[in-house]
């Protein structure tokens, strides 16, 4: 298989695992639309690949506008849609005595509302096409739970809930459902948690020795994501977990 031109949407794609993305595929011959709030670090990317096909557009997740307009921008711009990636994504964390109501529904908007209006915008095309592919970022945390992270995991949880339904609707137009769980990855991910010391914590844990066992870099999860874009049409990987050799849970 290859990736040579084919239309890949990356939600999320201005840092960590969607920028890597990004880069990878641009490297591999696709024709791209990023989408992120950060307007900058797109154009950033498009500079770094000076004879990909890259388009960019601002937009936010949690607002089904901007989502719609990404891909109605990139149906326009190419024809087609072959690959949706919604990776944008949050990840406070606290105990829920903290009664962290802002954060909870930040999340839900972010990591819950945002793949549905993902899901909503691609899948009329798809549908159209009589084919796709829609790709979530999900997490280890979505399959367990530790203290501190009920809510976060609990957003991961209805994302992997969601796209099971989505594979069993859309099974018979031949769109594809990929599930991508990565555990501990070295992104900026870790700026979303608000509670300081939870935060120090982790970062400090990564500057230990043996630290590298214990996290992945973003690039790695891209190459999965490239990995199950170029999978046969007869088949589908609908979930893909990805730990650290060392991490525990």
């Amino acid at each position: 298989m290859s990736m040579k031109g084919k239309v890949v949407v990356i939600m999320g794609a201005s840092s960590g695992i969607g920028a890597a993305t990004a880069n990878l595929l641009a490297s591999q011959g696709a024709k791209l639309s990023l989408a992120a709030r950060r307007l900058d670090r797109l154009t950033a990317i498009q500079a770094q690949n000076p004879t990909a096909t890259i388009k960019v557009f601002t937009a936010d997740v949690t607002k089904a506008a901007d989502v719609q307009a990404v891909i109605t921008g990139t149906l326009a711009e190419y024809g087609r849609i072959d690959v949706l990636f919604n990776n944008a994504g949050i990840m406070p964390v606290n105990n829920l005595n903290q009664g962290a109501q802002q954060e909870w529904q930040q999340m839900l908007d972010i990591n819950v509302n945002g793949v549905l209006n993902g899901i909503n915008a691609v899948l009329p095309i798809m549908r159209k096409q009589k084919s796709g592919h829609i790709i979530t970022t999900s997490s280890v945390l979505g399959y367990e739970v530790l203290p501190g992270y009920a809510a976060y995991s609990g957003t991961k949880y209805a994302v992997r809930a969601i796209m099971e339904g989505l594979r069993q609707e859309e099974r018979q137009n031949n769109i594809k459902t990929t599930v991508i769980a990565p555990g501990s990855v070295k992104t900026e991910l870790f700026n979303s948690i608000n509670n300081a010391e939870v935060r120090t914590g982790l970062e400090a844990a990564m500057q230990q020795p043996g630290a590298n066992m214990l996290v992945l870099e973003a690039d790695e999860i891209a190459r999965a994501v490239a990995f199950v874009i170029n999978t046969p049409a007869n088949m589908a990987v609908n979930e893909m977990v990805i730990r650290p050799t060392g991490q525990e849970v």
